[in-house]
């Protein structure tokens, strides 16, 4: 199952007819019924630049890491609620920005020195002190995937045509190339898994 933000996302359409997205940081997301069903579940989370509203209310403005906070809460009382202990939820991190979304066109070597692999960002911290009745494992990525500033689509994201040619403008510099880091990520899930087998025996 595919959820954007955990949370429940929304269209609002504005009184000049332009729509953008909303998110319900008090409502988990509409695919949520179905997380139950499944043996093992995987939440990834990032950064978000949207709207926000709790209940009836839109915040004309509200700052991103307090709206990821509330969200993250509500996540967190749904798996509490919802999910049977012995099936042991994971989440998978990756808060913040990549170097504040800069130019990542033409990189082909992963950054070895710099303050981003020493910045730690917030919502990281946030999820680690979710305070939590059902025992969520944290796997953190976040630092070794910013080692990998080669691994982002650029300028060659989803609107690129192939035989055409493409603006350098316009680049995704916070998503990831498959196949690249993301399945890095999946080995260590798998790894994860294998070991705690391991341990159980």
């Amino acid at each position: 199952m595919r959820s954007h933000f955990l949370v429940n996302e929304e269209v609002r359409i504005n009184a000049q007819g332009s729509s953008s997205p909303t998110l319900s940081i008090d409502q988990i997301d509409n695919t949520a019924e179905h997380w139950k069903m499944a043996d093992i579940l995987v939440f990834n989370t990032g950064h978000w630049k949207n709207y926000y509203k709790e209940r009836d209310y839109l915040y004309p403005k509200l700052d991103a890491v307090d709206s990821y906070k509330r969200a993250m809460r509500t996540w967190a009382n749904w798996i509490d609620h919802n999910i049977n202990p012995s099936k042991q939820p994971h989440m998978r991190g990756r808060g913040g920005n990549w170097d504040s979304g800069g130019v990542c066109n033409g990189e082909k070597e992963p950054v070895v020195s710099g303050a981003i692999l020493d910045d730690y960002p917030l919502e990281m911290k946030i999820v680690e002190v979710l305070n939590m009745r059902i025992p969520v494992r944290l796997l953190n990525v976040t630092r070794l995937t910013n080692f990998r500033k080669d691994g982002h689509p650029s300028i060659f994201g989803k609107n690129a045509t192939p035989g055409k040619n493409v603006s350098t403008v316009i680049q995704d510099c916070s998503h990831w190339c498959v196949h690249g880091v993301p399945d890095t990520w999946n080995e260590l899930i798998y790894a994860t898994f294998a070991l705690q087998q391991t341990y159980s025996k």
